[in-house]
């Protein structure tokens, strides 16, 4: 049998025992997971602390049942995991995970079709809050390594897991804990892999080289004390809406550009070279059928996934003021409230970024109003991976063997504050692997995740930690 063949039929084994495994442990497996998907672990609400917690506890019990040494790090917030299974020993790598045990608020939970933290089983998927962010990503990782336990096969790489209850909300805690790890050491690893990610769908295998950075901050326009009628007052008073309105539509010119002074002034535009190494493919038809709207926005000139992955945007994320409930009030309401978002590229600061913004926006605010701008914490580096490291190539081996298909590099338009932050503080290479699909309204009422993506995303964990423990 020619060698080809023969280590085609070698991958396809192991492949197959991998499956074979989870098949086996997969009913315990559901039952664990809708356990998890329960607790309410909603970070930015401090009525839920309690059941955050008890997230973190019930996660901790489970990581410590397949012999990890698990760590409870205190923070100002919720606490953070670290699990630890380093007897592979000095000679061999160290693999840093990272995952989030914390979920999104439910609002509008009217539009959800069953209780959000009541998980529900309909054609093959779980609906709940976290189902795919983070939740079903941190539990197949955690059936990966459980596997090596179940086995009793030792690691072939040392792995340090790091599990935050704040990703949702800033990771602040983590944040200010790193620099102290990172003097400790503890963070120290060869290779960093965040959970957090997906692929453009099921016959897609990819990898997720970089995200972009992010700057939140929130706009008020303050007029007269309170709300003033529009018929005794409109014309002479400065309406807030109208100057709120008027100051957002000249953040940006109708060829979609951001129209800030050295917004761009940092911005290196990517080589064709390094674009070789990634799939920009984008189905237009495909975009506008799942998501019923046109992919028009953004900056002329440009791709739809160069314009969401590698270019630098502005976005008005909310607006509120005067009245918007049923019916008419012919009110000049007393201040207007927006939201607005910068995502950013390698080499923009985002303090430096929301600087400029905000003191752009104060610039243009009309006389007869006040304009104030609160830069939010949480802001975060963009990061962008080598596609040729040894950790990049370890995953996409991984997915090529399960999908017996070419893995693509992909890029993400999100963000993840801690990725970059976590880099610098592990000294690590970095990638970005997940099982999410575009449809799976994380953030939304009705999240869901695929039962057979567990199974996937637990392949191809523990066939890439095996593959890094190869010379």
């Amino acid at each position: 049998m020619p060698r080809l063949a023969i280590l085609f039929n070698t991958l396809e084994r192991i492949m197959n025992e991998l499956k074979q495994h989870y098949e086996k442990i997969q009913s315990k497996a559901l039952k664990d997971f809708l356990t998890f998907l329960s607790f309410q672990s909603i970070s930015t609400d401090p009525q839920y602390k309690q059941q955050v917690c008890a997230c973190a506890d019930w996660l901790t019990q489970e990581i410590k049942k397949i012999g990890f040494l698990v760590e409870q790090w205190s923070t100002n917030g919720h606490p953070v995991l670290f699990a630890t299974n380093l007897e592979a020993g000095p000679d061999k790598p160290t693999l840093l995970i990272y995952n989030h045990y914390d979920v999104q608020p439910v609002d509008p939970e009217s539009e959800w079709d069953t209780p959000p933290f009541e998980p529900s089983q309909r054609h093959g998927e779980i609906y709940a809050r976290g189902a795919q962010d983070n939740k079903g990503q941190c539990f197949y990782v955690l059936q990966a390594l459980k596997y090596f336990a179940d086995k009793k096969i030792k690691l072939p790489i040392n792995i340090k897991w790091i599990i935050e209850g704040e990703e949702e909300s800033g990771s602040t805690g983590l944040s200010h804990l790193l620099e102290e790890k990172k003097r400790q050491e503890q963070l120290k690893a060869d290779y960093l892999v965040i959970v957090d990610m997906g692929i453009p769908n099921l016959q897609s295998p990819a990898i997720t080289l970089g995200v972009r950075g992010l700057v939140t901050m929130e706009v008020r326009v303050q007029g007269s004390k309170g709300d003033m009628h529009s018929g005794s007052h409109g014309g002479i008073v400065y309406n807030p809406l109208h100057a709120l309105v008027e100051i957002l539509s000249k953040l940006r010119t109708p060829d979609g550009k951001v129209n800030i002074p050295g917004f761009y002034s940092d911005v290196q535009e990517m080589s064709a070279e390094d674009k070789q190494h990634v799939s920009f493919d984008f189905n237009v038809e495909e975009y506008e059928n799942m998501f019923h709207t046109k992919a028009t926005g953004g900056e002329k000139g440009y791709s739809p996934h160069e314009r969401a992955w590698i270019r630098p945007t502005l976005e008005i994320n909310g607006i509120n003021g005067g009245y918007g409930g049923a019916g008419f009030k012919t009110v000049l309401p007393g201040s207007a409230i927006a939201k607005v978002s910068c995502r950013l590229v390698p080499n923009q600061d985002p303090n430096k970024i929301g600087m400029l913004v905000a003191n752009q926006i104060k610039k243009l605010a009309p006389e007869g109003v006040k304009v104030d701008v609160h830069l939010y914490p949480g802001m975060g580096l963009a990061c962008r991976a080598k596609p040729d490291s040894k950790v990049a190539k370890a995953f996409s081996k991984a997915y090529e063997e399960l999908f017996q298909k070419p893995c693509k590099n992909i890029y993400d338009g999100g963000s993840i504050p801690i990725a970059a932050k976590l880099a610098k503080a592990s000294g690590s290479e970095l990638i970005l692997m997940g099982f999410g699909l575009p449809d799976d309204q994380i953030h939304a009422p009705n999240e869901h995740f695929g039962i057979d993506r567990l199974e996937k995303g637990f392949c191809v964990m523990v066939r890439a930690i095996e593959l890094l423990g190869k010379k």
